[in-house]
Order: structure tokens, then sequence, then C-alpha cells
């Protein structure tokens, strides 16, 4: 019988990272998310599944007037496409590092995704509550899910860069 784990949200963050005029890095959040997954076993080396989603009107990236870009058609389109979502499908461990693959969906685009693992380790609460803890990272083109928006410097710098980096710090809790 599959074990099931749910995303502890107040002790986890999803984030993404940017390239802005080439320059600097911007770090954006989804303020609202959710992830399941099924182990075969209390070791997540029998990790079966993962579901995660993000409500992509929940984006915060410190400016509202950037995160209101980020909602609209040019990017998220927030109001017509409300959640990004990955499944894995595969998972392959070695110690405490791994790779988890799956479908990435934004924008009603999917696409693969492989992300970095590292499993930080597994502790009980002072609840009683059994927890495990994961870093995970990867990337992905914007451009390939129809994120699309372009806008050039009057030097010819790309304002925003196509490659995103995701940044995962995410405590799962173990359901009864």
């Amino acid at each position: 019988m599959a074990i099931k784990w749910k995303i502890d949200p107040a002790h986890s963050e999803i984030e993404f990272k940017v390239r802005h005029l080439m320059i600097t890095t911007v770090t954006g959040t989804f303020n609202e998310f959710d992830a399941e997954a099924e182990t075969e076993t209390d070791d997540f080396a029998t990790l079966e599944k993962v579901e995660f989603t993000a409500n992509t009107a929940s984006v915060n990236t410190k400016n509202d007037q950037r995160d209101e870009h980020l909602r609209s058609a040019d990017f998220f389109h927030a109001e017509e496409f409300p959640q990004l979502r990955f499944i894995s499908s595969d998972y392959e461990v070695s110690g405490t590092k791994g790779k988890l693959s799956g479908e990435m969906t934004i924008r009603g685009v999917t696409k693969p995704l492989i992300l970095d693992v590292e499993f930080a380790g597994m502790v009980v609460d002072p609840y009683g509550q059994t927890k495990a803890g994961f870093s995970l990272s990867g990337k992905l083109s914007r451009k390939e899910f129809g994120l699309t928006w372009d806008a050039v410097t009057e030097a010819g710098s790309v304002v925003v860069s196509d490659e995103v980096r995701l940044v995962a710090e995410v405590q799962m809790v173990k359901q009864s």
C-alpha cells in the first residue's frame, strides 16, 4: 500500500530566478501551491509519484507592477491558465541525490522537465509528524511554454532571459 505525503507550505518555498537586463537576477515565488507524493516505503528511494501545482495568480516578485505583468497574457495569463502543474514520471536516486523526471504544464503547454533532488533527511517533529526535507533545482525555457514576451534595450540587451532557473526547498509531511 502506498504511503502518502503532503507538502507543508509553511515550511516550503517555491522560487524561480530569471536574468534581468542580463546583469542581475530577479527572484519570484508562488504564494499558493500544493504538492503530494506517494512512496512504497518510508524511504523516498521508493518514490512512485509527485504532483505539484501552483496558482499562477499568486506569483510574487516583491514588485506589484511586475507581478501584474506576469499575471497578464504576456506571461502566465493567470485568468485563462490559473495553475501550472508538474507530474512526475520517474525518479532515479543514488544516496541522497536524485533526478526527478516528469512533465511541466504552463499555459496549457506540457514539456518534459528534469529536476535535481537532494534529500536532506527525515525527522519526527515535536507533534509526532514524520517530515522529509528536499532541495530541488532545474531550469526551463519560458518561451517553450508560450511565455514569449520580449523587449530589448537601446543598447540591444535582452530585458528578460529565456532561461528560468527553478529552486525549491520542500518539506513533506507523512499522512496517516
